[in-house]
């Protein structure tokens, strides 16, 4: 099988279900959006060691629901029921991984700084590319009503779960909160 087709190259690309469609259309600035934060998630994965075991599983249970939602955005209407969903369930799944990571940290009593340790800091890109996927995704809910909630629902808890791994790790590593200090 050949990498490049050449479809592309007029600026149109397939949905899933052969429609073709504008590159620059909200659902594909969607599933773009998320295929970037997949990618950056698994470059977070890469960079744990075996120390974190647990939340390495828990990444690549995330890579499999972004792909999840990845696909659902970039489906016809009449086709994303054939495609693997993303369920309540899931987002639940993440608050129960997000309560663990938060047992025995500090308290957060104040604004932190996205630094402090590598993986930290990684876990704040992470957390900021979902967010902005996130926004595209109600954008593109805007236009195509089709797009199930659970996506934009997931998306977001999944933010606050990159929030809270990066506390984790950076615990676990021995860095501390860098708390931000505004000038007055």
């Amino acid at each position: 099988m050949k990498i490049y087709t050449r479809t592309g190259d007029k600026g149109t690309t397939s949905l899933v279900g052969g429609t073709r469609t504008p590159k620059d259309d909200l659902r594909i600035e969607a599933y773009g959006t998320v295929d970037e934060l997949m990618a950056h998630t698994g470059y977070l994965h890469d960079m744990l060691d075996d120390r974190h075991d647990m939340q390495k599983g828990q990444i690549k249970e995330v890579l499999d629901r972004l792909m999840s939602c990845a696909s659902l955005l970039a489906a016809e209407d009449a086709t994303a029921a054939k495609l693997p969903q993303v369920f309540p369930e899931d987002v639940e799944r993440l608050e129960e991984y997000i309560d663990v990571l938060q047992q025995g940290l500090p308290e957060l009593r104040h604004f932190t700084l996205p630094c402090g340790n590598p993986q930290l800091s990684y876990c704040h890109v992470c957390r900021t590319v979902c967010r902005r996927a996130e926004r595209r995704v109600v954008s593109a809910a805007g236009r195509y009503p089709a797009v199930p909630d659970a996506v934009r629902g997931y998306l977001n808890r999944l933010s606050d779960y990159f929030y809270a791994l990066g506390r984790r790790l950076g615990y676990d590593l021995g860095a501390e909160d860098v708390r931000w200090e505004p000038k007055k």
